[in-house]
């Protein structure tokens, strides 16, 4: 939450507005964001670990997806260069994250969990 206040202070946001930031601070927002969750999943997986609840398993499905969104977003930023196939790329890239933050979120309501499911590969 205190990042989203971060933005909104950082980009001049007030009230219903939506947020419209400069660009060179857009991309250095955008960057710590990808660090946050970069440190953020570096602490859940130990967590989810020792503490494997509903909560961690819908944690681990949100910031699994974002980080491989942006990871993946960058790869077609980095090698897609004309501006209609990369707008294309992109729009099919967030299809896919949807489909996968959809998919986990089903996989941890009908079945065993992203915890479970990790616990129960390592016993094999």
């Amino acid at each position: 939450m205190a990042v989203v206040w971060r933005l909104g202070v950082v980009c001049g946001a007030q009230g219903d507005r939506a947020l419209h930031c400069s660009g060179s601070k857009a991309a250095s927002l955008h960057w710590t964001g990808e660090r946050v969750v970069s440190v953020l999943l570096l602490g859940l997986l130990p967590a989810a670990y020792l503490n494997p609840c509903s909560a961690m398993d819908y944690s681990l499905a949100a910031v699994l997806t974002i980080h491989g969104h942006w990871g993946m977003g960058q790869v077609v930023t980095d090698y897609v260069h004309e501006d209609a196939p990369q707008k294309a790329a992109k729009a099919g890239l967030l299809a896919l994250s949807a489909l996968t933050f959809a998919g986990l979120c089903y996989f941890n309501y009908h079945d065993v969990s992203i915890c479970k499911a990790v616990a129960m590969l390592w016993k094999l």
